[in-house]
């Protein structure tokens, strides 16, 4: 990534702040939490402001905070630094006798037990392994997820943690493991300040705290202490290979290219915009062809029109012009689908409204009067004026897990996790969540839907999983999906035939969660479901975690990796074969000219 010349802004360290890593620190990057005893989370902070800075309102709070908005010289900097640090303090103080935090953004229920953050770790090779791993597995499984690199200072929701990614490479019956911090701007920065400074996302941005700390951070970019035109991302949230780039995402930035070293080791390459063609944030889930190779993804924006574009990328990575999706307002958008000839566009009942801060609220918003929709628009199409929206009433899927056309009715059919209430990820509810794996059927020749639940037998909250990726956007029997009971654990997951609604369940043993179940498919199966499972496991009593691997045919366990370090329960993974690797380190100018066969640089 470019810098910043030292003509325009200063040395961080020079700025108030105390630091323990430089940006060019090449030694594991430690955590500044470590694993609860009391299963408490003190929030702290390094800030000391003078004594004698006491608002006595937020309106005065938030007056000091406009008036060092202003641009200043170099030699002011630093006394801006302090004032701004003072006044943050005294925010986070006020915050903490007036606004308890709720429990969505309360640091001591988002980020306890297993959920909390971890150093890295440097690749350790020959693991020991209970069972026998499949010798059709070669190449690395790879997971991202949030992993906060400081103590929050204020609010903080399980989504708002730093990327890392966490892998197990796979190779001729050695299997080696590591896990790195994605180094995003924002990252980088707050490594350096030694404490963190960019709002959280979701557990900052509520009420007139919320606004009191967007002006707190705009006055810090303004004044040069920060940098802010190069990304607020955490790209935490979920992984693809494309082309021969693994981009870590998430929805509120650019992706970050990580890069897989021969030892197994992992680095992150930037901020990765497509050679210049993409220029806003792309969601998290894109979805990738398996017949054409080609990228399919949207982009969402929570402020101005437009609020949703669709594009694309060829396979050889060249982007499509965007297509405006017609909104009324911005919306959440966290997952959509593709078919065979169509994109499918979820428009839900989340949306995003800035206004309810000042009112006291947070801007994720649960609209009860808007009516869910699903946009359908051939794949190909150069604008949205032939899109059709068919209307799916008190629909919410987080996620979609596949789609694909029927045909002989007309219909799409799309299969997704309903989730009520449906903003019960971002706000407390005295309801419990519900996550029902649901089949929605859009007849393109009537205009009307249906909506019903897979499973009959009983109920059970499925949220992330997959089916199996060589057959997305095509009709498909099986999906593997996690189990979230007790929610947000995850205590097993399941197979389930989409036809008949029969379940096969996998259960990890008392005291054992996982995550997301990862299908991999075996080259040379013949059955869809011929395959194996792959699964990140802690057993919270042994503080010990592992990977293990489940044939998906008979559901039974074939491997067991013992791994050296606890991994926290995350995200979205993905898996890269040797062949995959391979690519990737042939040599630029071998790669350029086309020559031969794929081979280590």
């Amino acid at each position: 990534m470019a810098s910043t010349s030292s003509a325009s802004r200063p040395n961080l360290k020079s700025l108030s702040f105390s630091s323990s890593s430089t940006l060019r620190d090449k030694k594991p990057t430690p955590c500044s939490v470590s694993y609860p005893v009391n299963k408490t989370f003190p929030i702290s902070s390094s800030l000391q402001p003078p004594a004698t800075y006491k608002p006595t309102s937020w309106k005065k709070l938030c007056k000091d905070v406009a008036s060092l908005i202003p641009k200043t010289k170099n030699q002011a900097q630093r006394t801006a630094a302090a004032i701004l640090n003072a006044v943050e303090n005294a925010m986070v103080s006020y915050e903490r006798r007036h606004h308890p935090l709720p429990k969505t953004a309360d640091p001591a229920v988002q980020i306890a037990g297993n959920f909390f953050p971890v150093p890295e770790q440097p690749v350790i090779h020959n693991l020991p392994v209970t069972g026998t791993v499949p010798v059709c597995i070669q190449g690395v499984y790879v997971r991202n997820g949030a992993n906060p690199l400081h103590k929050p200072i204020s609010g903080h929701h399980l989504f708002d943690g730093d990327g890392m990614v966490h892998a197990v490479r796979f190779n001729n019956g050695s299997v080696s493991y590591s896990c790195r911090f994605i180094e995003t701007n924002r990252f980088v920065q707050e490594r350096e300040l030694g404490r963190s400074i960019f709002p959280k996302a979701i557990g900052d941005l509520h009420g007139p705290l919320g606004i009191a700390k967007l002006m707190l951070f705009n006055a810090r970019g303004l004044l040069g202490l920060i940098d802010t035109t190069r990304g607020l991302g955490v790209a935490n949230t979920g992984l693809i290979y494309f082309n021969g780039y693994l981009l870590a995402m998430s929805e509120d930035d650019l992706p970050y290219h990580v890069i897989i070293t021969q030892t197994g080791d992992l680095k992150t390459s930037g901020r990765y915009d497509f050679n210049g063609q993409l220029k806003a944030a792309m969601v998290a889930h894109p979805k990738l062809d398996p017949e054409t190779g080609e990228l399919f993804a949207l982009s969402y924006d929570v402020v101005s029109k437009p609020f949703l574009k669709y594009f694309r990328f060829t396979s050889n990575g060249e982007k499509s012009p965007d297509v405006e999706i017609p909104l009324d307002e911005p919306t959440m958008i966290h997952d959509f689908a593709i078919t065979e000839n169509f994109v499918v566009i979820p428009d839900q009942q989340v949306v995003f409204r800035l206004t309810e801060m000042v009112r006291g609220g947070s801007p994720v918003v649960y609209d009860k009067e808007k009516r869910s929709r699903f946009g359908v628009l051939n794949k190909y199409d150069k604008d949205a004026s032939l899109i059709r929206w068919i209307e799916v009433p008190d629909c919410f899927c987080f996620h979609l897990w596949n789609a694909w056309e029927e045909p002989d009715t007309d219909e799409v059919v799309v299969v997704g996790s309903c989730m009520t209430p449906p903003d019960s990820v971002f706000k407390e509810h005295d309801e419990t969540l519900q996550s029902v794996l649901s089949e929605i059927r859009l007849n393109l020749k009537t205009g009307e839907s249906t909506r019903r639940p897979v499973i009959i037998s009983e109920k059970l909250n499925l949220e992330a999983g997959m089916v199996n990726r060589n057959l997305l956007g095509r009709k498909t029997r099986f999906a593997y999906l996690a189990i979230t009971e007790p929610w947000p654990k995850v205590s097993g997951f399941a197979k389930v035939d989409l036809s008949t609604g029969d379940v096969q369940k996998y259960v990890y043993g008392d005291g054992k969660y996982g995550g997301e179940p990862l299908f991999l498919p075996e080259v040379s199966g013949y059955g869809e479901d011929c395959g194996y499972i792959m699964v990140f496991v802690h057993d919270e009593e042994k503080v010990k975690s592992e990977l293990q691997i489940i044939n998906a045919v008979s559901m039974k366990l074939e491997a067991t990796v013992t791994l050296p370090s606890r991994v926290p329960y995350g995200f979205h993974g993905t898996f890269m074969s040797n062949d995959d690797l391979c690519r990737r380190w042939i040599r630029p100018s071998h790669r350029a000219r086309g020559i031969g066969r794929p081979g280590l640089s």
